[in-house]
This record gives structure tokens, C-alpha cells and sequence, in this order.
């Protein structure tokens, strides 16, 4: 035997008598936002990684007022990690910095969702998003003060004549304010503003890119917003959302607009109350309402591009969102059986589910924070009477052009 051969056969006599290391595991960093993992979710990663051998997802869970400057500051400094938990309005401006990649669709995949979902992550015709986490709004109204105005308190407004008109007649005969009106330097502001565009069929840009903002249909709902001030909480412009919702659990509002998390804490106080579909302005085709999501993106540059898609259309498949959304409390991704069995079990969801047929989306634009304190600022000028809304709309819609 020569020496060569003498060593090859005592290098294959060693690798058959020692222990090769194991080859890790390719990591797929998913960052989430909120307080900690949620159960469903928790299950979901150590079921995909049962059927994904070679793959481990190293999660990272950071909160909500953190979460999305994180997720911008690692993308942006080349670091980015390869699966995140955003809102969807930030899309955009991730996909226009090329930062995140396309999610493919089938049109079966497209079609699964309710109407207009997919254009919440949608934008030059690709979609950058995997939704994960849905909103709607809904009227509430308190029955006993709407009792002792002499409403009828099973009857709630329908259109924004009645939502303005029963709000005074409850400022007049209560003493309490009739509406919860929201204008505090805070992004729900624009959320809200939203509710009345998108219930009178008005819009904020079209698919192509165009502003579409200064139109009679939202000049008809900066008008309403304005109308019904004088019957709303002092000061509209020192409270966000939860705060006017705070004030309602407290008895002292008649109406306010708001998510289903508004049930929940309704049932520990004593308030007889009632939740239907916000009312409609002149100019709607039918119940409306603004379709907020979150949505998972994937990053580039990580190498588990498609992985990361794969793992993300997992968490959210048909099978596995419901299990998720009654978790949370979230209104539902997906019509089904299991959406007529949770209304049928508790019937305030169907406003939720109803106002998404003629819904809008919040507004993809590569600037959002400019596009949010564009909206702010037209809102507080508005309430506050600084501004008539004619021209506030004219001046925030030729704002809006520089952050398209």
C-alpha cells in the first residue's frame, strides 16, 4: 500500500469512528411587535419548523411603540432581519427603498379575503405584504342617555343627518356631550377622518397614483365633522381615540366610533349599551368603513427570502388565522364558517363584518408620517375653527403631493 493510500484509508477510518458536528439550522429572524408572543402564533413556529427540517425561526418580540422604528433602522442600515411584523401603511416606503421584497398571490390566494384587503398592502400592482392583523369600526351608542333625551334607544342613527341631529338633541336634553370627537396630534386622528370618507364613498389617492383628496364627497365629510363639534367632548383636539373612547365607558358620551376592543371593556362596566354599522354620508353606495391591517414583510437581502414568504402564508393560512384572530379579538381576515359561527355566537360583530363591503384602506404613501400630519393639521384647523373646509381640504390635498 502506498502512502497516499496508506493515508486516505486512515482518514476514512477516523471519519467512521468520530462523531461529525451537526450542521445548524438556517435561522429566519422574525421580529413581532406587542408585550410577548402570542400563543397561537407560538404553536404555529414549532409546527412549521416540525415540517421545515433545516429551518428554525429565532423570534424577537418588541413593543408596539418601538417595533416599527426597529424594524426601519435595521433594514436601513443593511442589517435588516428576514421577517417583520409592520403596519401596512409603511409598505410603500419600504418597497420604494427596495428594502422588502413581492409577495407572489394566486388569484385564489387574492380572492380568499374579504373586498379590499389586498389593496391595503397592494401597491404598482405587486403586493408587499402578508396580512396578519385586521380592524374595522363600528357606531356605539349609549341607550341610557339616549333614554333620557327621549331617542328611541334601540333605534341608532343611520346617516350622518340622524348621528348629527341625536347628538344635539342629547347635548340639549342631558347636559352630556352627544359625540366623541378625536383630533389630538395623534395618528388615529386621520384614522377617524377616515371613517367619514370612506362612509361617504370619497377617497384619499387612486391606484394610479393620483390625489383624489379634494373632492365633493370628503368636502361633504370635513363638513359633517365640523357640523357636529359644538355637540362633542371640550376640547377634541387634547383627545385620541382610547382617550374618547375612556370618556364613553365613563357614561358621559352619547355616540363614539370604534374596534371591537371597544366590547370587551364595555361588558365590565354597567353601561347599557349597543354597537351598529356607522352611519352614512349623502354621498354612499353602502355601509363603509376604514380597513386598517398589519401586515408580515418580508426584508431582502437575507438570503431566506422565500422561506420567510413560505413560513409567513403559514401563520396566516385559512386554517391557522382564525385560531389567531379569536386570540386577539381581531375582525377577520377571511369570510367562512367560522366568521357565521362567531357572529351567530355574538351578534355586535356583524356591523364589523358589514361595513367592509364598501371600506376603504389607509393610504399606501412613500411619506406616511407627512401624509398623517397633513391629515392632523387639516382636522385640528377644521375643529378648532381656524380653517372653513373648503379650503383646509384644497390646501391638504395640494400638500399630499409631495408625499405620494
Amino acid at each position: 500500500m502506498t502512502k497516499h493510500a496508506s493515508l486516505i484509508a486512515g482518514t476514512f477510518a477516523l471519519l467512521a469512528t468520530t462523531a461529525l458536528p451537526a450542521l445548524a439550522d438556517t435561522e429566519i429572524t422574525f421580529l413581532a411587535c406587542g408585550d410577548k408572543m402570542q400563543p397561537a402564533h407560538a404553536d404555529f413556529i414549532k409546527k412549521w419548523e416540525e415540517a421545515n427540517a433545516g429551518y428554525k425561526i429565532v423570534s424577537e418580540v418588541v413593543g408596539w411603540g418601538q417595533c416599527q422604528d426597529k424594524v426601519t433602522t435595521l433594514a436601513a442600515s443593511g442589517t435588516p432581519v428576514a421577517l417583520a411584523y409592520v403596519g401596512s401603511r409603511t409598505l410603500k416606503e419600504f418597497a420604494d427603498n427596495e428594502l422588502i421584497v413581492p409577495i407572489p398571490f394566486t388569484d385564489e390566494e387574492k380572492k380568499s379575503y374579504y373586498p379590499f384587503i389586498m389593496d391595503t398592502v397592494t401597491t404598482s400592482g405587486k403586493q408587499w405584504g402578508v396580512p396578519v392583523a385586521f380592524s374595522t369600526k363600528s357606531l356605539y351608542w349609549n341607550k341610557a342617555l339616549f333614554k333620557e333625551a327621549g331617542l328611541d334607544p334601540e333605534k341608532p342613527p343611520q346617516t350622518w343627518a340622524e348621528e348629527l341631529e341625536y347628538a344635539k338633541i342629547i347635548k340639549k336634553k342631558t347636559g352630556t356631550a352627544g359625540f366623541g370627537v378625536v383630533a389630538k396630534t395623534f395618528d388615529n386622528t386621520m384614522h377617524q377622518f377616515l371613517h367619514w370618507v370612506y362612509t361617504n364613498n370619497g377617497s384619499v389617492i387612486d391606484a394610479s397614483g393620483n390625489i383624489t383628496f379634494d373632492s365633493k364627497e370628503n368636502l361633504e365629510a370635513l363638513t359633517a365633522l365640523k357640523d357636529i363639534v359644538p355637540y362633542a367632548e371640550e376640547g377634541p383636539t387634547s383627545y385620541e381615540q382610547n382617550e374618547v373612547r375612556a370618556i364613553f365607558l365613563d357614561g358621559k358620551l352619547g355616540m363614539i366610533h370604534a374596534s371591537v376592543g371597544a366590547v370587551n371593556r364595555l361588558k365590565e362596566t354597567k353601561i347599557d349599551w349597543g354597537v351598529a354599522p356607522l352611519p352614512l354620508g349623502p354621498s354612499a353606495k353602502g355601509p363603509g368603513t376604514l380597513l386598517i391591517t398589519d401586515s408580515l414583510a418580508v426584508f431582502s437581502g437575507t438570503g431566506v427570502e422565500e422561506k420567510a414568504i413560505e413560513f409567513a402564508k403559514f401563520l396566516t393560512n385559512a386554517e391557522n388565522q382564525p385560531i389567531y384572530e379569536a386570540q386577539e379579538g381581531l375582525t377577520p381576515l377571511r369570510p367562512g364558517k367560522a366568521v357565521d359561527d362567531m357572529v351567530a355566537a355574538n351578534p355586535y360583530w356583524k356591523p364589523f363584518i358589514d361595513g367592509i363591503s364598501f371600506g376603504g384602506p389607509e393610504p399606501l404613501f412613500t411619506d406616511y408620517k407627512g401624509l398623517q400630519n397633513t391629515m392632523i393639521e387639516m382636522v385640528q384647523s377644521v375643529v378648532t375653527g381656524k380653517a372653513e373646509p373648503a379650503d383646509a381640504l384644497k390646501k391638504a390635498a395640494a400638500d399630499l403631493e409631495q408625499y405620494k
